[in-house]
């Protein structure tokens, strides 16, 4: 019944030259048990992530005297292969052949998996500044079609794309005290230009309020001047200290950032509530992620905002939640900050209401660890770069006639589904052999790959491999373009289902205390009869870190579709009267 219900973000910048190291981590468990790279140039590997737990040391060390060497570019880290589950057998054939395969298993070493699948994947390359990582053109790809996506969606509602500046004086950062509070310690200062120091540093933006903001109140006159509907495509820098890791959490990303003003409370309102189901619409019809749609309490909500919405993703392997996308309403803080008014239709000066929202190349770090195996990513069919390759199987025995019509007829084959509408590439090199191909586009996640040897041709079909089951079909020519858009459609149902029935099994309810630091140590989300206090909500941090070494538990949302809360149910942890059901858990 439950999980029937639950499915319907004082100065002290940090100046970019003088960063060395983390700090520790005292969010709620947030950064502990999370992914992290170790602190070496290039960077290509995260410690051991024992499941639900704490990183094992991972000693930063660098040359023979630490007794490990320095790491290469490209070069992964030692993992623990093997069997189990999800293929990891088959996986370490796989790397024997090929040498494409992963050492680390998902079971065994979910933090090496990552780190070596975001790599062999060609998804990243690592960089000599720690928290930084290079986009390659297959995650860059997968970026695209989100944001082609969301681009236009938010055109249609009358959003207008803009661009504002990278650098922010500080005056503007100052001016909202409790936003810049919670964001000084990601902030970043450059104080020197060339060998001069600045007379006064500039902040590289954590996000773009205070630099949009002052110029609202510019363009912003009258009450025929609203609603204002920005957006910005664009890259921000938060100085993260909590476990830099590929997509969920480096110092540089990408994302969109709205910035939306309205005569009035409702409309902003409402607004919200789209954004974020454009929001649920990403993960879920795009990248085949469920996601729990909900509200985050006082404690969690955006510093300096009324209140905050989001999305909550789950990933399995290691039983933590994580912060899908979130949108914001502002209320008139920001507004009375800035003076942002304007002429109402009376003839007086009224404040805007306003509201900011934003998605991250985070999207795709939660997909990889939502649907990945140990064979490499499993990617959506949706957002895939390629959705299909043709790999031909060449006879020696075949003459070059023979061998020609073959290649033209597996090109014919590609570029027919590319007129169907799908994205798909000939894999014809012939230097490599039709099993490392095999290998290396599992690897990369293409959700479907077409088999084409001179008995295929003769017959007048291929053999169609699914990705994300290795199920094998048989299709005739003349019928792939079609069969193989549905066999699409059916991949991406099949893996929100399946991600879908996963989370599901992960939600379990406890009314009181009894049972719920087991179901956080079992990789579990908790749902709970909660009194909404802060004091509550750090009293249920304290405890769950006192009593497990897996780290601490947190709000994850309170979530829109609520069970009933029948009259006079008690807050689990106060015992005082409950006003709501929230989910808690251990979160990147």
């Amino acid at each position: 019944m439950v999980v029937d219900a639950i499915q319907r973000v004082r100065l002290e910048g940090v100046r970019v030259h003088d960063v060395e190291g983390d700090v520790d981590d005292d969010d709620g468990g947030v950064g502990r048990g999370a992914l992290q790279e170790p602190d070496l140039a290039p960077r290509s590997g995260i410690p051991h992530l024992s499941r639900c737990g704490r990183p094992e040391g991972f000693d930063v060390r660098v040359g023979d005297e630490a007794g490990v060497g320095v790491r290469r570019r490209g070069q992964v880290p030692d993992g623990s292969g093997g069997g189990g589950g999800g293929g990891g057998g088959d996986n370490a054939k796989a790397k024997k052949e090929t040498g494409l395969g992963l050492d680390a298993t998902i079971e065994d070493d979910f933090g090496a998996w990552y780190s070596q699948v975001v790599v062999a994947g060609e998804l990243i390359e690592y960089y000599d500044i720690s928290g930084c990582y290079i986009l390659r053109p297959w995650a860059y790809s997968m970026w695209e079609q989100i944001k082609d996506f969301f681009d236009k969606e938010i055109k249609k509602e009358g959003v207008e794309n803009c661009y504002f500046p990278l650098f922010v004086s500080s005056a503007r950062l100052e001016a909202e005290k409790d936003h810049i509070e919670d964001f000084a310690p990601e902030v970043a200062w450059v104080t020197r230009s060339g060998q001069s120091e600045l007379d006064v540093p500039i902040a590289v933006r954590p996000t773009s309020e205070t630099v949009m903001y002052p110029v609202f109140a510019n363009w912003i006159r009258s009450h025929r001047d609203l609603p204002m509907k920005l957006n910005q495509w664009c890259n921000v820098v938060r100085w993260e200290f909590k476990h830099p890791t590929p997509f969920i959490r480096s110092r540089e990303f990408l994302w969109q950032e709205g910035h939306t003003a309205f005569t009035n409370k409702a409309d902003a309102d409402k607004e919200v509530r789209h954004i974020l189901d454009l929001y649920r619409r990403v993960y879920e019809e795009l990248l085949a992620v469920p996601v729990i749609p909900g509200v985050k309490s006082e404690k969690e909500k955006f510093a300096g905002g009324l209140y905050t919405t989001t999305v909550e993703a789950f990933v399995p392997a290691t039983g933590r939640g994580i912060q899908g996308a979130t949108s914001h309403c502002l209320g008139q803080n920001f507004a009375k900050m800035f003076q942002i008014e304007y002429e109402n239709k009376n003839g007086g000066r009224s404040m805007v209401w306003q509201n900011s929202w934003g998605c991250t190349t985070r999207t795709i770090g939660v997909a990889i660890m939502v649907h990945g195996d140990n064979k490499g990513l499993v990617l959506p069919p949706r957002v895939a770069p390629l959705q299909v390759v043709v790999v031909t199987i060449p006879n020696s025995k075949l003459s070059a006639e023979d061998s020609k019509k073959l290649n033209d007829t597996a090109k014919a084959m590609s570029d027919g589904m590319i007129d169907a509408g799908l994205r798909s590439k000939l894999d014809d090199r012939d230097n490599y052999t039709p099993g490392w191909k095999y290998n290396h586009w599992e690897l990369k996640g293409v959700p479907l790959r077409c088999e084409f040897g001179p008995r295929d041709m003769e017959a007048g079909h291929c053999v169609v491999v699914r990705r994300d089951t290795g199920a094998k079909e048989t299709v005739k020519l003349v019928d792939l373009p079609v069969r193989a858009k549905e066999m699409c459609e059916e991949m991406q149902a099949d893996m929100l289902k399946r991600a879908t029935e996963k989370r599901n099994a992960s939600v379990v309810t406890c009314t009181s205390w009894d049972g719920f630091v087991e179901a956080l140590d079992d990789c579990k989300m908790i749902l709970t009869p909660w009194c909404e206090t802060k004091e509550s909500e750090e009293l249920v941090k304290k405890k769950s870190q006192e009593d497990s070494d897996g780290g601490a538990a947190k709000t994850l949302c309170i979530p829109f579709i609520q069970p009933p809360l029948a009259p006079g149910t008690k807050c689990f942890i106060t015992g005082a009267p409950a006003t709501t059901w929230v989910i808690w858990g251990r979160s990147y």
